[in-house]
């Protein structure tokens, strides 16, 4: 039996779901995260961590060359809906993290004191939950210490909300929500935690053997006789699974969970198990524009308005410095343009001429020789009406009347001789009579061949 063929309307719907999905899609922010410079494997690895954690709106792929620079970043960026750069680097003091707002800035740039990478993480623990699909959704921002005051405290709060997409609370999804992105400020030190986070719903109410049971993986019960062995024991969980719930962390759930045993209005406990990677930032310097402008704070530098004043003085002469290069550089390639052309117009006047000079003419919009161009009229206007009465008629030495030659053939032996030809003949005559009262043969093969003998 052939398949059955699916309808209009079907078809219809799923083209205005796909553009439906797409227009959300480019909703949303998207960044890149990439190094610049030398920064070694540490700092590479925890590229690739940053990458992992700004999934799935980022580009976990890209690949990044030496002679790439920031402008090239920066032209794909638009096309492909991107809003924010992360871009690590690395000096001999230290390593820096910027992020960069697209497409007119501001740039924080924030000092690297200390990181641990994912794989450190996950190696301290008994129990990791890595699993694949979380990386699916995008994580839960969560942010602390924030409140204070200072243009930039408000700079960094706004940069890290839209660094993350929003979430809405009356239309999410529980089951999408399995990564969570703690950011903890700390006042005195002036610094910033970055966390990561699995979250994980646990139903409340059963006891921990059942609660095994529940699980996708069974456990092992050749130790047990009965079942009720399990059950009563408690199954002889681990130090890391025997973890205390409590009001801290118990909710009544407002939607069914795709994992086992959450069901609606139930009371389940969340549990957070770190994945990393941790990262403790500081603020060094904050710039309007893409790395390229006004310094709005500096953590270790404090200016006056005068010198403020006078930088703005610098800042605007190099700017006019570079339309005038501009416009001298315009002006410049339009004058090489027309001394181009006029080159060019000058070289065809002189091969038109050299071309006459040499035999050459020119016929249509292609160069013939005179012998050519000659056949070349012949064909295209002999089939014309009145053409043979136009042709150019020769006198013989009688005055006679003599049809033209066509250039190239032969004469005929009857043809009518010229005056050259009669002229030709007589000097024949005479270099004859002369060789004969000389008595001298004209040299051949045969008469070399007699010489040689002769010498012999």
């Amino acid at each position: 039996m052939g398949k059955k063929r699916k309808g209009k309307l079907a078809k219809t719907a799923r083209k205005g779901a796909v553009v439906e999905n797409e227009e959300e899609y480019k909703k949303y922010p998207h960044s890149f995260v990439f190094h610049r410079g030398n920064i070694g494997k540490n700092i590479g690895s925890l590229v690739k961590d940053m990458r992992q954690v700004m999934e799935p709106y980022t580009a976990s792929n890209l690949k990044v060359m030496k002679n790439n620079t920031l402008k090239d970043f920066v032209s794909v960026a638009g096309p492909m809906n991107i809003t924010h750069f992360i871009v690590f680097t690395k000096t001999k003091v230290s390593s820096y993290m910027r992020v960069l707002r697209l497409p007119h800035g501001p740039t924080l740039t924030f000092k690297i004191s200390s990181y641990s990478l994912c794989k450190d993480v996950v190696s301290s623990l008994k129990r990791p939950s890595m699993e694949p699909k979380q990386f699916r959704y995008h994580p839960l921002l969560v942010m602390n210490g924030f409140s204070g005051e200072g243009m930039h405290l408000k700079l960094m709060t706004t940069m890290f909300q839209n660094l993350f997409p929003s979430i809405n609370v009356n239309k999410v999804n529980l089951s999408d929500v399995r990564r969570c992105v703690l950011l903890n400020y700390n006042d005195k030190e002036n610094v910033i935690e970055f966390r990561q986070y699995n979250i994980k719903a646990v139903p409340v109410g059963i006891s921990k053997g059942v609660r095994k049971l529940i699980k996708a993986k069974v456990p092992d019960m050749g130790k047990y006789e009965d079942l009720s062995e399990l059950m009563l024991r408690g199954g002889d969980l681990s130090g890391s699974e025997a973890e205390l719930d409590g009001p801290h962390n118990e909710v009544v759930l407002p939607q069914n969970l795709s994992s086992r045993g959450n069901i609606k209005s139930a009371k389940s406990a969340i549990r957070l198990t770190e994945i990393g990677p941790r990262i403790t930032l500081q603020l060094f310097k904050i710039e309007d524009g893409i790395c390229q402008g006004d310094v709005l704070y500096h953590r270790l530098i404090e200016k006056t308005d005068k010198e403020k004043k006078l930088l703005e003085m610098r800042r605007v002469k190099k700017r006019k410095m570079k339309e005038q290069r501009k416009r001298v550089q315009e002006e410049n390639v339009r004058k090489k343009e027309k001394m181009k052309e006029e080159l060019k117009t000058k070289c065809l006047k002189g091969m038109k001429v050299e071309n006459k000079d040499s035999g050459f003419e020119e016929v249509g919009k292609e160069m013939f020789p005179r012998k050519a161009r000659d056949s070349y009229k012949r064909k295209h206007h002999e089939s014309k009406p009145g053409y043979q009465n136009k042709r150019l008629k020769s006198t013989d030495s009688r005055g006679r009347n003599v049809p033209e030659r066509d250039d190239g053939k032969k004469k005929k032996k009857n043809a009518p001789l010229t005056e050259m030809d009669l002229i030709l003949r007589r000097k024949l005559k005479k270099k004859k009579q002369l060789m004969k009262k000389s008595g001298k043969k004209k040299k051949g093969v045969h008469n070399t061949i007699r010489t040689r003998k002769r010498k012999q």
